[in-house]
């Protein structure tokens, strides 16, 4: 299992906010942590935080995982003192009323309570019509319109109340581990790699990448900045083995069974084929997931930089994903982490990466 210093940090990385565009303190977090653990860090103009080991190795392979979760945003305060908001990101409306969340900014972390009318006091219409997000509020308490702006201002950012606890057999839930987990397994990766550099025939880049939630923005900088020969993207997948999902449509992607690759388009064939084998080799838990598209994740865009990059994705199986509650297993998280690491130190610049000829 995953060592209690490394337990610490991610359970750090996971009680700090950071909706998209709003990136700062958790940045500050990773930022300060691959400080001391890498051979050089920057921070781009876009937000990415970038750390790096290696030397002077040819060959470049980005890891990237974003920073971002979803969230919300102050649009409106009405005369009594409510807030209305926008979404960062995409959210299910109908789990949003009742709610806690916090308001960040500079006074600190601001609660309140997302408002909805109790059912009790619902017409029969009411009760199976969903809300609209303009009829949702958060409640702070305020007496009224000026007193709630003494404390908030438009465009603030918005947040559920942190999260983060332990189920049966190695399972932990948050609220954003989409993906906050695989801004913590990119960190990790080189936090290990740094130790053992001079087996490194690359230079390694891991990246916590912004705004992926609202656009797959951040890593489409980050990659035309590296320009890295390999670029793998870790993210959070959907599990399939709750009771509603069906296997014949989504595929069986099981929570505990192992980091899920993905082969599709969005993957260099070669880079799936490499993975794959040295997960089988070093007897490494992992699942296939088939994706016939390109994948809505940073792979997405770090495949099409510049003149392109050989990319890949691996991902963390997760229930209930964009809820309060996403739900995963360490046990994946860390083969993540020994996938990556093993794929790092067998790659060098006589690691073939165009298409094969048939």
């Amino acid at each position: 299992m995953l060592e209690k210093k490394s337990m610490d940090f991610l359970k750090k990385l996971m009680l700090t906010p950071s909706p998209s565009g709003y990136e700062e303190r958790f940045r500050k977090v990773w930022f300060d942590e691959m400080k001391k653990n890498s051979e050089n860090t920057k921070i781009d103009v876009h937000g990415n935080a970038i750390a790096f080991t290696g030397g002077d190795n040819p060959v470049r392979i980005m890891l990237a995982g974003h920073m971002d979760e979803i969230g919300f945003q102050v649009k409106y305060i009405d005369d009594q003192g409510y807030i209305y908001f926008n979404t960062l990101g995409g959210l299910d409306i109908n789990i949003i009323p009742g709610r806690c969340v916090r308001i960040h900014n500079e006074l600190g972390d601001i609660p309140g309570v997302v408002g909805k009318k109790a059912i009790h006091l619902l017409e029969k219409e009411e009760r199976d019509k969903p809300r609209k997000l303009h009829e949702l509020y958060i409640d702070i308490g305020a007496k009224d319109k000026a007193e709630t702006e003494k404390m908030i201002a438009l465009g603030d950012p918005i947040t559920y109340l942190p999260n983060y606890d332990f189920l049966l057999n190695d399972k932990c839930f948050s609220k954003a581990f989409d993906d906050k987990v695989g801004a913590f397994i990119v960190a990790e990766v080189l936090k290990k790699l740094h130790k053992e550099k001079d087996k490194l025939k690359t230079n390694v880049f891991s990246v916590a990448t912004v705004q992926e939630e609202v656009g797959i923005r951040g890593a489409k900088t980050a990659a035309f900045g590296i320009d890295p020969h390999v670029g793998i993207a870790i993210d959070v997948t959907h599990a399939t083995d709750t009771p509603d999902k069906n296997v014949k449509k989504d595929g069986e992607i099981k929570i505990g069974d192992g980091v899920a690759i993905t082969r599709g388009p969005n993957v260099n064939p070669r880079l799936f084929k490499l993975l794959q084998t040295i997960a089988a080799d070093k007897n490494i838990p992992y699942q296939i997931e088939a994706n016939p598209r390109p994948s809505g994740t940073d792979a997405n865009v770090i495949q099409v930089s510049r003149e392109g990059t050989a990319a890949a994705l691996l991902s963390i199986p997760c229930r209930y994903m964009h809820t309060h509650t996403e739900v995963i297993s360490l046990i994946d998280a860390e083969a993540a982490i020994d996938l990556l690491i093993n794929f790092a130190l067998a790659v060098s610049e006589k690691t073939e990466l165009l298409p094969e000829m048939y």
